[in-house]
């Protein structure tokens, strides 16, 4: 099973992989390359080797998939209550991805949505429901349920959904590497000259991801006051850098203060003026299981999951480690799943 350096340097060369891609899994999977299955983390550019009329190459499948793009657009519009918006185009909400979540409890209303629930048990009632265990504020609770769907991260739901489903055992082997976050804002005044800035507006664009060859510690950068109004008052540039990952496991070992000084210092090599004045620390956490690794053997540990869990109706086992790691594969995921639920 190749990885995604043996795939990407097999079809565009060494060069190609070091300066575009590994940026990106380190951006998007805070991934190691060498061990990360290209079929598995990145399946849709794996499809397009054998989707062009031209032989196993890149461009001629990318051609095909861009047709087949075009194709389901108009096959399947867009509805005509949505917002308008450009192919490729970012957007958000205006208090954050919070806002999601916190209106799906205002619809379902407090009486359905129990939050510091810990489930540390689930099996099979008498009477075929489902008998949930929980941990609770006020002491341990059981629920009877026709259907349960759990998007637990991987190590929980090896260990509640095994005894119903042998493979869910599986999911313990998929390893989730520690990633920090830090949100720091920095005057306008102290960034460099960068490309398409201005002295009014010196961040253009999304950010910056970094490849590992630059030994600079940090995966990347998302120039948030760039991306989108309203995320920083006026003379200021807001800043979300992302560190560790699968090739810096350390990170979990170190103090908040030390991660902060890494990333502050990496900012000033990237993009501040020397002698800049540091910014102001808005936020750093530290997730010591972050983002799953799609790594050699990850997508038979999936097929022998769907086997088991077919056999166990009304079960829903799903999370990042099987829709893929993107915001939006989550909810396609999780959209085509309530269908099955309903």
């Amino acid at each position: 099973e190749e990885s995604i350096r043996e795939f990407v340097t097999r079809h565009l060369g060494a060069e190609t992989f070091e300066r575009v891609i590994d940026p990106f899994v380190s951006g998007v999977y805070a991934g190691d390359p060498d061990e990360l299955a290209m079929r598995a983390a990145l399946k849709k550019i794996h499809r397009l080797e054998g989707l062009g009329d031209l032989g196993p190459g890149l461009v001629s499948g990318a051609i095909n998939r861009f047709k087949e793009i075009d194709a389901e657009k108009k096959n399947n519009p867009p509805d005509p209550e949505w917002p308008t918006y450009k192919s490729g185009e970012l957007g958000s909400f205006r208090r954050g991805l919070q806002t999601l979540p916190l209106a799906v409890a205002e619809y379902l209303t407090p009486s359905r949505v129990a939050t510091s629930h810990t489930l540390t048990k689930l099996e099979k009632a008498e009477d075929g429901r489902f008998l949930a265990t929980f941990d609770t504020p006020d002491g341990v609770k059981t629920v009877l349920a026709k259907s349960v769907s759990m998007t637990s991260p991987t190590a929980a739901t090896s260990k509640i959904a095994s005894p119903l489903v042998p493979a869910a055992a599986d999911l313990s082997k998929i390893y989730s590497p520690p990633v920090a976050s830090v949100t720091i804002a920095y005057p306008k005044s102290a960034f460099k000259e960068l490309p398409g800035g201005t002295a009014s507006k010196p961040l253009r664009g999304f950010g910056h991801l970094l490849p590992r060859k630059m030994g600079i510690r940090s995966l990347g950068t998302i120039w948030s006051s760039s991306l989108f109004p309203g995320r920083a008052p006026k003379g200021w540039e807001l800043l979300l850098t992302y560190i560790g990952g699968a090739r810096d496991k350390s990170i979990a070992d170190m103090t908040e203060s030390d991660i902060v000084k890494a990333v502050n210092d990496d900012n000033r090599r990237v993009l501040l003026k020397p002698g800049a004045a540091d910014g102001k620390l808005l936020g750093c956490r530290v997730w010591p299981v972050a983002i799953p690794q799609y790594r050699r053997g990850h997508l038979e540990i999936l097929e022998a999951l769907e086997r088991d869990e077919a056999k166990v109706p009304g079960l829903y086992l799903g999370g990042n480690y099987r829709t893929g790691v993107a915001f939006g594969d989550c909810v396609g995921f999780g959209v085509e799943e309530a269908k099955k639920i309903a």
